[in-house]
């Protein structure tokens, strides 16, 4: 009878130590689940029902419609050209995005003091500032008439948001701009963390920079190279303030949209609610969809090494 007491509670005690971090973790949880699963439902409850303005006033009563709003947008041609555009921008913006990032890191552990402390100053100036800020002030430099950027590349008066490429261009520019020094100080950070001996292990065998970083820290650094990449997915391919400030709601006839913009389009311009919750349910199981298979293609690589 002891030995068997004795057995159940060593097997207890593992069982406990697993739950502590839950409870730790409870009252975040409880926080996010209010403030994201209620929208998410309702997001969702709406995107099965017709709901537009007339349903919104009263006039008309709310009808269930299944996944007719669903078949509707995915036979509209310009639901698959926005889903495409905004595939291809949001690739455009991570790699650009993680390739500023992660040079400026090392780039921080390679200057003085001096140097170091007026980058992240200046990177963290960017950072902070709002998103409808920052694009003001990217117009302005890019203004054909009065910015500065035409006179010094002696454009003239080119102007930036009238083609597709280049207007798109632009924002990219923008959303790296703002979105960069989060992944410099995370990856600097890791970078702090590796041990020098290892560096100085590299550098002694005769290891270039970029084969020190791809051999060495890359691999070292792959949790927080994860985490960067993730968050850089989910705030490219949503991006709404940058496009809808700096093309005008979308652009010449509709041709700089994504498919945040074209939700908002759908459901406050258009007044059709329910196909703007419908586009915005795709859009996040897209983002579900991309995380999952990332993180299990790391998770492999992972078992492999």
């Amino acid at each position: 009878m002891r030995v068997g007491r004795g057995l159940s509670r060593s097997s207890s005690r593992p069982l406990a130590r697993s739950s502590v971090p839950w409870l730790y973790l409870a009252p975040a949880l409880v926080v996010l689940g209010g403030l994201l699963l209620y929208p998410v439902y309702q997001l969702g409850l709406i995107s099965f029902f017709q709901y537009t303005q007339a349903q919104v006033s009263g006039g008309q009563p709310t009808t269930f419609e299944g996944l007719a709003n669903y078949r509707e947008i995915f036979s509209d041609s310009q639901f698959w050209q926005v889903l495409l555009a905004t595939v291809l921008f949001a690739a455009a913006c991570v790699v650009s995005t993680l390739s500023v990032g992660c040079a400026l890191a090392v780039l921080l552990t390679r200057v003085r003091a001096l140097p170091r402390l007026a980058l992240m100053l200046a990177a963290l100036g960017a950072w902070a500032t709002p998103a409808v800020t920052g694009s003001t002030v990217w117009l302005l430099l890019f203004d054909p008439d009065f910015g500065p950027v035409n006179r010094v590349l002696g454009l003239g008066d080119h102007s930036w948001t009238y083609g597709r490429l280049s207007a798109f261009l632009l924002v990219l520019l923008e959303v790296v701009w703002c979105s960069f020094p989060f992944v410099m100080v995370t990856v600097y950070a890791g970078i702090r963390a590796v041990p020098a001996e290892v560096l100085e292990a590299a550098s002694l065998d005769g290891a270039s920079q970029l084969r020190v970083w791809r051999s060495v820290l890359a691999p070292m650094l792959r949790p927080i190279l994860v985490v960067v990449t993730i968050q850089s997915v989910i705030w490219d391919f949503k991006v709404f303030t940058q496009i809808y400030v700096m093309t005008n709601g979308g652009g010449i006839a509709g041709q700089n949209l994504t498919l945040n913009v074209y939700a908002y389009q759908q459901a406050f311009a258009s007044s059709q609610y329910s196909l703007g919750s419908a586009i915005g349910i795709v859009m996040l199981l897209i983002l579900l969809a991309v995380t999952l298979v990332y993180l299990r293609l790391l998770r492999r690589q992972g078992e492999e090494l």
